[in-house]
């Protein structure tokens, strides 16, 4: 462009045929513009992480940059002085092409900027505004160098268009109202800047076209270039939009800062069940948050902890001033404040000027619900009389809510957490518990072994044992401990220990049961005791001796009578007698077995189990069951009483623990 032009200058000036065509100028300057255009298009449109001050920051950049190159142009003028060089067309005319090359692109620049700030929160209609606009653009571009364009009808028409879609598309200011104080202000230093520089360009190009005016006509003239015309208009009408709207938006900024801050504040609140470790952070996000919010001078918060004990969290007023308003408030009888029960927003500077030694003239206060309960109040203060609007109320009974609500969630899910970690503790438990019962039961030459035992609880209270004491000799145990749960099942956990101790010293079953209740008396809590029933099977002398604590009596079988029979005897459970004398309320019992024999051993959960109208099971329906199946086996027998109880109560839902063990003499 710069050569082309230079090159019809001089043939003008020198009356010479120009060897290039006279249109080759204006071609290259809308090449030129073109190529800016679409390097602002990639450097500035496409970049998504520039905000709204990014924007004015880079149309400022760009005019900082132009207007320097073009007032070291102008100082090379002012040293050159009045030497021909300075008065040289020619170089003038390179001084304006270059001026005017710096103006077009701070044009662009300014241009792709004010599309990404209008094109904010786009919609189709102003996508397709937007779109014509740049069309009418590039028309206008294009018409001083296409003839037929150049009809006067056809421009007027398309300068109609341009002007209108420009004055609509500036009114486009959404962008504006998210701007908080301080970037408005140095928005409106920036537009300033922008001013500035366009009417410094503006005067510089009209300067030098007047001086090469003078001498020649053949030149690029900023003036009689339609496109630059209107593009200089678009943008200087752009930022006198931005301007005055950001000035008068100026009072209202800090109202937007607040409402955002106060939309901040709840949100916290909101989350605070995901990102707070205790209650004790809640209470102060309520605080600090309802203070900022109102621009409250002192507040207080009063939680009701436990023992309906009650405890103040205070900001900028101490403890001690803060239960003097208390009761000051209290004595002078004043309703609706602090126990809310009328208008909350009431005039208090009456009362509280009362109060000597008080610079607070203004209270309002808010309960905190939890579940419908009160669970504490937040007050409040300011120095000025009716500090607190209606507005401010609203806020803070807002926040007041969430609080209340975030807490109960808090609770909720503290409750959820330990409530998960109690089952976590019960399958443990219930692991362990497993692991007590043996896997495998002792079996004689002479007698098969079945067992069976299921919890009504995670973990259980009812236990089984066997252990071979000599070559003919074997210890059979089963227990029931008193309660439910974990503590049930640590004190089946001892008896076990106290089983596989004992019985392996070979003890009469009456001594078994005094040495067990001398270990367990200072084990198990008062209340708690253990049933137990101890057997020693001797197949050599083909007998049994036992000796039952409390425990359900034995179902004995007898083949050659076919009779079945309780051995009922004297026992008092383990841990109820804590004294020596427990020697006296137990006994040892023998008898013998024969074969085709069979023994059943349970629990009070068989028995006591019940059916839809609350009868018991009982121990006439178990020996009709047991008697049933004496010819079968005892796995057999033992798999008829379970589907015999699961269909008495009509439920596999238990109340309290099943638990057999079924001893059957061979034949």
């Amino acid at each position: 462009m710069l050569f082309s032009d230079v090159t019809l200058l001089f043939s003008d000036l020198k009356g010479l045929t120009p060897d290039i065509p006279l249109w080759l100028p204006k071609v290259m300057l809308d090449l030129y513009v073109v190529s800016i255009f679409y390097y602002y298009k990639f450097k500035i449109e496409h970049d998504e992480s520039l905000n709204f001050t990014d924007l004015l920051w880079r149309v400022f950049a760009t005019g900082l940059v132009a207007t320097v190159l073009s007032l070291a142009l102008w100082m090379l003028d002012f040293l050159l002085g009045s030497t021909k060089l300075s008065s040289n067309i020619f170089f003038i005319d390179v001084e304006y092409l270059v001026n005017l090359g710096l103006l077009i692109s701070f044009l662009m620049a300014a241009f792709t900027c004010w599309k990404r700030l209008i094109l904010y929160q786009k919609s189709k209609w102003l996508i397709r505004g937007w779109a014509l606009f740049e069309f009418a653009l590039l028309l206008v571009l294009l018409s001083a160098n296409i003839q037929w364009f150049q009809q006067e009808w056809l421009l007027t028409l398309v300068s109609i268009l341009t002007g209108l879609l420009a004055l609509v598309l500036s009114a486009n200011m959404k962008w504006v109202a998210y701007l908080n104080f301080r970037q408005k202000w140095t928005s409106l230093l920036l537009l300033l800047l922008s001013f500035f520089y366009l009417g410094y360009f503006f005067y510089t190009t009209n300067r030098f076209s007047e001086e090469i005016a003078l001498q020649s006509d053949a030149f690029l003239e900023f003036r009689s270039h339609v496109f630059n015309i209107y593009l200089f208009s678009f943008v200087m009408l752009y930022s006198i939009f931005s301007f005055l709207v950001i000035l008068f938006n100026l009072p209202t900024s800090s109202v937007f800062e607040q409402k955002l801050e106060e939309v901040v504040n709840f949100q916290r609140i909101s989350q605070s069940v995901q990102t707070e470790q205790n209650e004790e952070s809640v209470y102060e996000i309520l605080l600090e948050s309802s203070v900022s919010s109102v621009f409250a001078d002192a507040a207080w918060l009063e939680i009701k902890g436990e023992h309906e004990q009650y405890r103040l969290q205070t900001h900028q007023i101490s403890e001690s001033d803060a239960k003097r308003i208390q009761e000051h408030l209290n004595g002078r009888n004043v309703k609706g404040v602090l126990d809310q029960s009328s208008d909350r927003t009431r005039n208090l500077s009456t009362h509280l000027a009362s109060l000597k030694g008080t610079r607070f003239r203004s209270l309002m206060a808010f309960p905190v619900h939890v579940k419908g309960e009160k669970i504490g109040t937040l007050a409040l203060l300011k120095e000025l009389p009716d500090g607190f609007n209606k507005e401010m109320t609203q806020i803070v009974s807002a926040f007041a809510n969430q609080a209340g609500i975030s807490i109960e969630n808090f609770r909720l899910l503290k409750e959820a957490i330990q409530n998960e970690r109690y089952k976590e503790e019960l399958k443990i438990a219930k692991t362990v518990q497993k692991s007590l019962l043996p896997n495998k039961l002792e079996a004689g030459q002479d007698f098969e072994i079945a067992a069976f035992s299921e919890s009504a609880d995670e973990v259980g209270g009812d236990y089984y044992d066997t252990l071979r004491i000599t070559d003919h000799q074997v210890g059979l145990i089963i227990a029931d401990v008193s309660g439910k749960g974990t503590t049930a099942a640590f004190h089946m956990s001892q008896m076990k220990g106290i089983f596989h101790s004992l019985a392996q010293q070979s003890l009469d079953p009456k001594d078994f049961m005094i040495r067990a209740n001398q270990a367990l008396r200072y084990c198990l809590e008062r209340g708690s005791f253990i049933s137990a029933t101890y057997f020693v099977l001797d197949n050599k002398e083909r007998k049994i001796h036992y000796s039952r604590a409390g425990h359900c009596p034995v179902l004995f079988y007898h083949a050659d009578t076919r009779t079945a029979e309780y051995l009922v005897d004297k026992g008092a459970a383990l841990g109820m007698v804590k004294g020596k004398d427990y020697c006296n309320y137990v006994e040892a019992r023998c008898i013998d077995y024969k074969p085709g024999d069979v023994m059943v051993l349970f629990t009070d959960g068989i028995t006591e189990a019940k059916d839809q109208k609350g009868e018991e099971f009982g121990l006439d329906l178990l020996r009709e069951t047991m008697t049933e199946v004496v010819s079968k086996t005892p796995k057999e027998m033992q798999e008829h009483l379970i589907r015999k109880l699961y269909t008495y109560t009509g439920t596999e839902e238990i109340d309290d623990d099943y638990t057999t063990m079924i001893v059957k003499f061979r034949q």
